[in-house]
């Protein structure tokens, strides 16, 4: 291939060379062997690309005057500067070519940009980097710009990196334009200067270390790229930028009122307004017969389903059993079976998890539901012994929050070493540093702590991991699971953002005891759960009046608003934020609510600065698979707040998976996806045989007499009713070791239904005969 530079006209003896014509002679001079070369265009379009050599030898075009779409779809090994500006569409559909642009783009500069590197001098306009995208099979591609770029930017991008500078454009209203980032769902923007308008699709976050180091070494390469190397010391300053990452879906997802007819069809009562009054029609055959001549046959399944509140825990405690061993008169099993699953029964389960259990419990049809709160309350003191075999393998934990410490109980129970390692002086995450004391009474958190130190966790407070010491971790430990939580708040960019207080912050200061100052008057932005604890911890620090404000209905689960009521606070919505001022919070409607003090709890994401960037997918979350294992390294496990906001007892039960399947990992058997036996039907449990309790007279019982009460669905209670009423005595109850079970005899057995009929618990099922044969 020759070095030499051919040069290209765009006007030939005064006429206007057509766009055709003129790459005519770019593939010309192509196959004569040329490489470079220098075209002094004129209007003419799709300069540069889609081009390449046979042997990899690299292109290069020094363009000036180009028309629109000068580098679409430009290939690796090609380069394309451009002296001056261009119009629009620069780098459309880029494909792996280094575009430098030593001036201002127009509109869709870097629209669908798929690869390669793009280098602009100055501005870009409308649209710009909108729809880019990322193929893991090729690099990603990275559009860097020294000034501001135009409205609607990044809509609907994918995938890859921006960078705006911002450079001159300090005092600006927004360097991204307005309404930037519509469709956001991946990729990343990176950006110096204000914003405004963004897209409610994406989140506005501070950097982490990795955002930095990977600004730092790419601005000395972009400013050299378009002369500009005297701008590198304003530039690397990180404090004035930030960057932008799309929400997740399940942070996107936005709770609606459904149609009545939705209702009607799908959640009203099955089948019709008297569906209710309509029992199953067991078909009575003519001629009363046994064994494989019967027409239904019935099946004692103890346990086969999951009882409502088992299934809706996150950490599968099975309360139907605890009560089952408290109706046997065995008090100190029952408190000890919760330690099986959770090290925390007092504190999460007792005091400060909303209880889903209770929500669906059986109970609630007759009167109020069990009270399975005060149950865990009751394993505080409890114990179990942890007598599997020392193992040799060691476990690193990253974080001591409730997932971390789930994962490191149920690992030492399975007899590991385990080292954790805080970056902070306590142990116990946010269920130390942000739930108020009026929710989580201490003692009990301290006591819960010091049983799992107690059983020989490792705990090394003060030990921040970042890059180096997460690579040694994964070289000296047979397997790590990474519980950072979620300690990153993250803001709204409207107007006025500086302003705001981020509630993660504000709540571990209060329980530090630094007492942050508020105002007397006091809005939180934001109506979920965490929220309501920065309603409660402002009126601790003195606050007189607090608003609560959100754009749709409040999250937050009803008995921690209705307790922030009682204390005073008024919440509102939908209220939609236009900009915080010293004066308080303006709404779009143009309302102002007063304010000294504007707090947001909107949410907080995972800092991952100590993990490689190719680790992480587009959101800059983690990539794992179904397992809680990271695709880049199966022995690295990911859970709790790490992977999406959740309950404490969602932490808890991820906690618990990665233990598990870390020790089926390190055993060589299969991992487990965890998925939960199916709800019983309601209508198999009957609640004909309980009568109503005064709602009252329930309060004053004791938690251990709930005995009575609990319905006990899918697990036998072992009252016997089976066997008193079956009328042909096919019935038995046989017990081995302690265990018992219920048999029914098919040579005696007619299928009449009569056992699963009487049953309370719905452990009875009858099934058609002519299901049994098809199977065999």
């Amino acid at each position: 291939m020759s070095k030499e530079t051919v040069k290209i006209q765009g006007i030939i003896d005064g006429k206007r060379v057509s766009t055709q014509n003129l790459l005519k002679n770019v593939y010309a001079k192509l196959e004569e062997g040329f490489t470079e070369f220098e075209v002094e265009a004129s209007g003419q379009h799709n300069i540069g690309g889609p081009l390449w050599t046979t042997d990899g030898t690299p292109l290069k075009f020094t363009v000036k005057n180009p028309g629109q779409r000068v580098g679409s779809m430009g290939m690796p090994g090609t380069e394309i500067i451009i002296n001056g500006s261009a119009p629009a569409d620069v780098g459309w559909l880029n494909a792996g070519a280094t575009i430098i642009l030593n001036g201002d783009g127009g509109d869709t500069t870097a629209h669908c940009a798929a690869s390669g590197k793009i280098y602009v001098a100055g501005r870009t306009g409308t649209r710009s980097g909108a729809l880019m995208k990322h193929d893991p099979k090729f690099p990603s591609p990275e559009f860097w710009v020294l000034k501001t770029v135009g409205s609607f930017s990044f809509e609907f991008m994918g995938g890859g990196t921006a960078i705006v500078c911002g450079l001159g454009a300090e005092e600006s209203a927004s360097v991204l334009g307005d309404r930037s980032c519509v469709g956001m769902v991946g990729g990343t923007v990176y950006f110096r200067g204000n914003v405004k308008g963004l897209s409610k699709d994406v989140w506005l976050m501070d950097l982490d270390e990795s955002d930095k180091d990977f600004l730092l070494a790419g601005l000395p390469e972009f400013l050299g790229k378009v002369d500009r190397k005297d701008a590198l010391s304003i530039l690397s300053d990180m404090s004035g930028w930030k960057k932008i990452v799309a929400k997740t879906f399940e942070e996107k997802k936005v709770k609606s009122l459904i149609p009545i007819r939705d209702f009607r069809l799908g959640q009203w009562v099955e089948g019709g307004i008297f569906g209710d009054l309509l029992q199953e029609d067991y078909y009575v055959a003519n001629y009363v017969e046994t064994g494989d001549y019967r027409l239904k046959y019935p099946e004692w399944q103890n346990a086969r389903y999951s009882a409502p509140c088992e299934y809706n825990c996150p950490v599968f405690i099975p309360t139907q059993k605890r009560i089952a061993l408290l109706r046997q008169g065995k008090v100190k099993e029952a408190l000890e079976l919760v330690l099986e699953y959770s090290p925390f029964p007092a504190s999460v389960c007792g005091q400060v998890c909303p209880n889903l259990c209770q929500d669906i419990c059986s109970r609630k049809k007759v009167d109020i539901p069990v009270k399975i709160k005060q149950l865990g309350q009751l394993s505080k003191e409890a114990d179990i012994v942890f007598d599997a075999p020392q193992k040799a393998e060691k476990v690193a934990i990253i974080g001591s929050g409730s997932s971390g410490l789930s994962a490191a109980w149920h690992l030492r129970k399975l007899g590991y070493q385990v080292d954790v390692y805080e970056q902070d002086s306590v142990v116990g995450g946010k269920l130390k540093q942000v739930i108020p004391n009026e929710r989580l009474a201490q003692e009990v958190l301290a006591a819960e702590l010091k049983r799992i130190i107690d059983k020989g966790v490792n705990i090394k407070t003060n030990s921040k991991v970042d890059k180096n010491l997460f690579d040694k971790l994964r070289k000296d430990y047979s397997a790590v699971i990474v519980a950072v939580g979620a300690h990153i708040p993250v803001v709204i960019p409207f107007e006025g953002h500086e302003k705001l207080v981020k509630g993660l912050d504000f709540l571990k200061e209060v329980n530090k005891g630094l007492k942050p100052k508020v105002g007397a008057k006091v809005v939180v932005i934001g109506a979920g759960n965490a929220a309501m604890d920065v309603v409660i911890g402002a009126y601790e620090m003195g606050a007189k009046e607090v608003t609560a404000i959100d754009i749709q209905k409040p999250a937050a689960f009803e008995a921690e608003m209705e307790h922030a009521r009682h204390l005073g606070v008024k919440i509102l919505w939908p209220v939609f934020t236009q900009k915080v001022t010293d004066e308080g919070v303006l709404t779009k409607d143009g309302t102002m609510i007063p304010a000294d003090t504007v707090i947001i709890a909107v949410g907080d994401r995972p800092d991952f600065s100590f993990i490689d960037k190719s680790w992480l997918n587009e959101r800059g979350l983690v990539k794992m698979n179904e397992y809680f294992q990271c695709e880049a390294d199966e022995k690295v496990f990911i859970t709790g707040d790490a992977i999406k906001q959740g309950l404490f007892t969602h932490a808890l039960g991820d906690g618990r998976k990665a233990a598990i399947n870390v020790d089926k990992l390190l055993n060589g058997r299969k991992l487990d996806k965890f998925e939960k036996a199916p709800v019983i039907p309601q209508d198999k449990v009957k609640d004909a045989y309980y009568h109503p309790m005064n709602p009252q007279r329930v309060e004053e019982l004791s938690a251990e007499d709930e005995t009575g009460r609990c319905m006990s669905c899918g697990f036998c209670r072992d009252c016997s009713f089976c066997l008193e009423v079956c009328p042909e005595q096919a019935i038995t109850r046989k017990e081995i070791d302690g265990k018992f079970e219920y048999v029914s005899n098919p040579s005696k057995c007619i299928g009449c239904g009569i056992c699963a009929g009487v049953c309370p618990c719905g452990v009875w099922t009858m099934y058609e005969m002519t299901e049994k044969y098809i199977e065999s």
